[in-house]
């Protein structure tokens, strides 16, 4: 029997007050891992400078914040902290590293703030481990992180809705693993050419979304697409 569904309808995000957005983007009871991601028109992840925050708009900052503001934890990828230069957010931060190496922006954050998820074999878990404690430190996983374990190991903690901000090669293996729940896309009316990196890039994947959620403002349309 096919499923029928309400025809998605185009919603202003000005019309919205904070508490509505919130709602809005309210994930049904236990652990719910989403990933946000923002990209221009013609796909690409980063503006010219290859950078995310060179394409924000007021729209996507503002569910950015609404988002941000509902997690419990915040995931992210060594690379991604590098390049964004992350300054350390005020949910938990979970950094995701198979060389168990600290960006510097947040390798200062204050004890139990941060957590690095990385692997037996990486080059950096004595110095890890000793910086920000053993507790704070998941291995999980002898070569590659066992993504399956991540997600249950932070609901554990009580950290039930789960933001990763990427990068791209780490939605991809998100995706392969299997325990993305959510995805918000917003898309801002710019094209930009050159090579810019796809939101997911890496493991091949495919896997089939139903948009639950469109918003709009000053031509930026921001989704949220559930994992069928």
């Amino acid at each position: 029997m096919s499923r029928v569904t309400e025809p998605l309808v185009l919603q202003p995000l000005a019309a919205l007050s904070d508490q509505e957005l919130a709602d809005a983007y309210a994930p049904p009871d236990g652990p719910w891992l989403r990933v946000n991601f923002v990209s221009t028109v013609d796909g690409s992840a980063t503006g010219t400078d290859g950078l995310s925050s060179s394409i924000n708009t007021t729209a996507d900052n503002r569910v950015f914040g609404a988002i941000r503001a509902r997690a419990h934890c915040l995931i992210v990828g060594a690379g991604t902290l590098r390049d964004e230069e992350y300054d350390v957010p005020a949910v938990p931060l979970v950094v995701v590293s198979r060389s168990a190496d600290l960006p510097p922006t947040v390798a200062d954050a204050a004890s139990g703030r941060l957590l690095m998820a990385t692997v037996a074999s990486a080059a950096g878990l004595a110095e890890t481990r000793a910086r920000l404690g053993e507790d704070h430190v998941l291995v999980l996983g002898e070569e590659e992180i066992d993504f399956v374990a991540l997600k249950t190991a932070l609901a554990e903690r009580g950290w039930t809705e789960q933001l990763c901000e990427g990068g791209p090669s780490l939605f991809a293996d998100l995706l392969a693993a299997g325990v993305v729940d959510e995805l918000c896309w917003t898309v801002v009316p710019r094209l930009v050419g050159g090579d810019g990196p796809r939101i997911a890039a890496g493991a091949d994947v495919d896997v089939a979304l139903r948009p639950a959620l469109l918003l709009e403002q000053d031509g930026t349309l921001l989704g949220r697409w559930l994992v069928e």
